[in-house]
């Protein structure tokens, strides 16, 4: 039997083609192809089982970790269904290695002999096609049934495999059932693949659930009877109504108008009234349905965040999405974002720096978000919006009887509101000399003196301050203290403005949807109105395009925004002149006009605004500026 079945792989691999009748064998003959020219293995020499050492499985066990725990009971249950039809189940992880097996301790030597115990390599690029293997390769449930195999010594096999996705999509483990010497072709394997399939869902699911355990979950069903324990589509929301996590239901579900996950977008870009309805929710209204964009409509149940723990300051950073939803492909921003994940659990204090409006307070937040002190306050205070005379009380607090016609029990300052969390100091350079003294103080010894006491209290806090101010300058001057600076400038994140700015275009989809969303409506705008925005230089920065968009939004129709939606100023100004494509490349030639001269360069580049920002070293918002104040379209937004 074996010279047969390595001729008929052979052939395939010679015709190098995946033709087949249906879309189970073209998967098989798929793997085929890639096995031979791929990993270079020849049907005719089998390698026989591989083992990895105990030493080696224990630490691929540990690696998975809490998955691997939350696997086990789905395996048990699967096992319990399938134990009497002489099935095991096995759970591998991504590099295709056998974690766990049940039924597989059973004293069957034919099993051992097929190697189906932990500790067996199964990835494809070592034995060749199998269930485990080439799931992992086309990350699809699928079946490996006998011929199928790409290798003669394991055609008593039948093996039925689904991959298990992480809470991000990417593939963490693979559960597999399998059996010597099933009867039958690969379409009598239907009950295997079905059962396999959903109780991978089922896994996937509950740890879903277990890692978003902090956070709101929203379970989106078909059918209302379901949805608490079965449903289709899971999000995991902040507080603020975005969805930081989905299942693999919602991913595949929900397609966001603007990349390829719904992660990092506002509810409200899936569903009308989303915000209003997961409010709803929260305040335990029965019988809520949502409906999306789409038409569909789903039944709602909301689970509530367990109680925040404190998280030890030894323990596993918190996830970074907070930091990388503030950006696309600027490479400013990338550069900004990798330097704040680095410092985000660092026992350093920061200094924000930026233009009005760049969204400093934002990163703070997401400094803090990012940072083994997530589950504690933050606390944030401008110092230029208080007054000098109560700036001193509301950060410090004070002892009771201080002053009269205060608290009779005192007060706690807000630094000591921010114990074990991060307390921010907005416009840092509008702060009183002699408050900088204070402060010094507070980041030297961490410890705080309420005023009208004479103990001092120890302190856990993390101090970010931001600033619009050169603060340099402003020490040169004697307007701020400059040990105080020199403390702070130790760890310094500069915020660009946005005119420079490569990634305007998804800036604005991504707060059109925020907008959208508060204001109930659907996030659309059309291309002259997007054009103009992108033409603009943004003075006020992220907080002016905010608002604009809001403003914009709130006049506009079912169509969406319209140039004539925008503010009169905006709508009627023309871009400011930017340098012409000439002041990189020398003058221009005789005759040859700059609207000439980059619509060939665009041309050339066949429209990838990328890479002519690239040739030219310029933002690509610069790029979409000069082709608006030129009249330039791009033949794609052509109607």
């Amino acid at each position: 039997m074996t010279q047969p079945h390595s001729e008929t792989v052979r052939r395939v691999i010679d015709s190098g083609q995946a033709v087949a009748r249906e879309s189970g064998e073209r998967l098989i003959r798929k793997s085929w192809l890639r096995c031979a020219r791929e990993y270079g293995l020849q049907p005719e020499h089998n390698p026989g089982i591989r083992q990895v050492s105990a030493a080696d499985l224990q630490q691929r066990r540990q690696r998975v970790g809490e998955y691997l725990d939350v696997a086990r009971t789905g395996m048990d249950q699967l096992y319990g269904h399938i134990a009497g039809q002489g099935y095991i189940t096995m759970l591998a992880d991504s590099d295709g290695i056998a974690l766990e097996c049940r039924g597989g301790e059973r004293a069957d030597p034919a099993l051992e002999a097929a190697g189906l115990r932990a500790g067996t390599v199964w990835d494809e690029c070592t034995v060749g096609t199998n269930g485990i293997g080439t799931c992992i390769a086309e990350q699809k449930t699928l079946t490996c049934h006998r011929t199928d195999h790409f290798y003669a010594g394991h055609l008593d096999l039948s093996c039925t495999a689904a991959p298990l996705h992480d809470p991000h999509g990417r593939v963490a483990a693979v559960l597999d059932i399998s059996a010597l010497s099933v009867p039958g072709a690969r379409e009598g394997q239907q009950l295997a693949r079905h059962l396999t399939s959903l109780y991978a869902r089922l896994i996937e699911d509950s740890f879903f659930s277990h890692h978003f355990r902090d956070h709101w979950l929203l379970r989106l069903g078909r059918s209302a009877a379901f949805v608490d324990n079965h449903a289709d589509l899971i999000l995991a929301l902040d507080e603020d109504g975005m969805i930081v996590g989905a299942n693999t239901g919602a991913r595949r579900q929900l397609q966001p108008p603007t990349g390829q996950t719904p992660v990092g977008h506002g509810i409200g870009a899936f569903f009308r009234d989303g915000n209003a309805q997961v409010h709803s929710l929260k305040h335990d209204r029965d019988g809520v349905r949502l409906h999306s964009w789409a038409h569909d409509s789903f039944h709602a149940a909301l689970s509530k965040p367990r109680r925040p723990r404190r998280v030890h300051a030894r323990c596993a950073p918190a996830a970074t999405g907070a930091l990388q939803a503030m950006a696309d492909d600027d490479s400013r921003m990338q550069r900004l974002i990798a330097r704040a994940e680095r410092l985000a659990s660092k026992p350093i204090d920061l200094l924000i720096e930026g233009e009005t409006g760049t969204g400093k307070e934002v990163l703070a937040r997401a400094l803090h978000a990012s940072s083994h002190r997530s589950s504690a306050p933050f606390v944030a205070i401008n110092c230029a919006a208080l007054p000098e005379s109560l700036i001193e009380s509301e950060l410090f607090g004070y002892a009771p009887g201080t002053f009269t016609g205060a608290r009779q029990q005192g007060m706690k300052g807000l630094l000591q509101q921010a114990h074990g969390g991060t307390l921010f100091l907005d416009e840092i350079g509008d702060m009183p000399i002699a408050l900088q003294t204070r402060l010094l103080r507070v980041l030297a010894e961490r410890e705080v003196l309420p005023l009208g006491s004479d103990t001092p209290i120890a302190l856990d806090v993390r101090v970010i301050t931001a600033t619009h101010r050169d603060l340099a300058a402003a020490v040169a001057a004697g307007a701020f203290r400059q040990d105080l600076y020199y403390r702070l400038a130790g760890g310094t994140l500069s915020l660009p403005a946005l005119r420079d700015r490569s990634d305007v275009d998804w800036l604005i989809g991504r707060l059109l949807e925020r907008e959208a969303e508060t204001l109930g409506c659907r996030a659309r705008i059309q291309r002259g109105a997007r054009e103009r925005l992108l033409a603009h230089d943004w003075p006020g920065n992220i907080r002016e395009l905010r608002n604009v968009l809001r403003f914009a939004l709130a006049l506009a129709d079912d169509d969406g925004i319209d140039i004539s939606d925008l503010p009169a100023a905006l709508a009627s100004a023309m871009p400011a002149r930017l340098p012409s494509v000439a002041d990189k490349h020398g003058d221009p030639e005789p005759g040859e006009t700059p609207r000439k001269r980059l619509l060939a360069h665009l041309q050339q580049r066949r429209w990838n605004i990328a890479a002519v920002a690239r040739d030219l070293d310029v933002a690509r918002s610069t790029v979409y500026r000069r082709m608006a104040r030129l009249h330039i379209v791009d033949p794609k937004n052509q109607s």
